[in-house]
């Protein structure tokens, strides 16, 4: 196995707003890979209750979007102005995000493929094992299907406002009652040559040796 690939992959795969092809059409055989290519991930007690709905009809497509600009008005007026501190660097971020949503949203009707990924089962009245359980069932999957699609130059917009009105999306897609979505996927070819790594915060202050908030050298 190539590591430095394998790096690169994990490390350049971007929430990608900006630069998605909105002309360029994403190949079903492609599409259906990379799922191939996501179901391999892990599941709990190997249930396999995992589905993607893939959506590529344009009056759903427009329907979906507009559930989403509708619960994205409100969030962002949760975040207010800037929700992290003076100093903090995702201070200095926050308005290019910001700005990158906006743009997002304002395009999300067209972007080519739309895809919700859902699992069976339900959560509201679960305890955290069985919550864990559920979504620790179809996120790594979720997130495997981004990084195939990431490998064949193809970027992907991980979103959940529109969860806001899961009934909603539910109905517009025939889902069953028993089938919980877990996120809306923006998929399309990206424009551009490369991603790079990300800005994040020092891994040495998110990291707990052997308790909360032990971060000690190591030996």
């Amino acid at each position: 196995m190539d590591i430095a690939t394998v790096d690169r992959v994990l490390t350049t795969t971007r929430v990608v707003r900006r630069r998605l092809d909105l002309s360029r059409p994403v190949e079903r055989d492609v599409l259906e890979r990379c799922i191939d290519v996501a179901l391999q991930a892990p599941t709990g007690s190997n249930a396999q209750g995992w589905h993607f709905v893939v959506v590529t009809d344009a009056a759903k497509r427009a329907a979906l979007a507009d559930l989403y600009r509708r619960a994205a008005a409100i969030v962002a007026g949760m975040y207010g102005d800037n929700p992290y501190p003076a100093g903090d660097p995702r201070a200095r971020q926050f308005p290019r995000m910001r700005a990158s949503g906006e743009h997002f949203r304002e395009h999300l009707h067209e972007v080519p493929v739309l895809v919700v990924p859902c699992v069976e089962g339900r959560v509201e009245n679960a305890g955290v094992l069985l919550q864990a359980t559920i979504y620790g069932s179809i996120l790594p999957a979720v997130w495997s299907f981004m990084l195939a699609l990431r490998a064949r130059g193809i970027g992907c917009a991980w979103t959940t406002n529109h969860l806001m009105y899961e009934a909603e999306a539910a109905e517009l897609l025939g889902l069953p009652p028993h089938v919980t979505q877990v996120a809306l996927l923006a998929v399309a070819y990206f424009t551009g040559e490369d991603f790079k790594p990300a800005r994040r915060l020092p891994a040495r202050e998110r990291t707990h040796w052997n308790g909360w908030g032990s971060q000690a050298d190591r030996a």
